[in-house]
């Protein structure tokens, strides 16, 4: 359902729609939508988005937003990702609240899953 002024839709670029797909594909299950070679989107995974064929990519080094997985085991989720293709760029640590890892997908985008403190 849409929400009146919440977010709805995050859209990234990458230099390999292919590699990206196939990356989030096998580490998350998501599955894919294309529109043309340039565009491809996915939804309901708590966040509907895209990826657009470009040549950069979002990071925290660049000042980019990060945007968090929630995890109900955070070492089944890392072995996934790193299964999947993925590169840790942060290893697991604690934070106020939990524990998380930061992560590139192939195509470069920057993310991070997360998980409560309890664990």
């Amino acid at each position: 359902m849409h929400e009146h002024e919440k977010l709805n839709y995050v859209e990234f670029s990458s230099p390999d729609l292919n590699a990206t797909k196939a990356f989030f594909e096998k580490a998350f299950g998501w599955s894919f939508t294309d529109y043309g070679p340039e565009y491809t989107a996915f939804s309901g995974q708590g966040l509907d988005g895209g990826f657009f064929r470009a040549d950069k990519y979002s990071s925290t080094a660049n000042g980019a937003a990060l945007l968090v997985f929630y995890s109900d085991d955070l070492e089944h989720t890392l072995a996934r990702v790193s299964e999947a293709g993925g590169n840790i760029v942060r290893p697991i640590f604690r934070f106020p609240g939990g524990r998380r890892f930061h992560f590139t997908e192939p195509g470069g985008n920057e993310f991070a899953a997360w998980s409560d403190a309890g664990e």
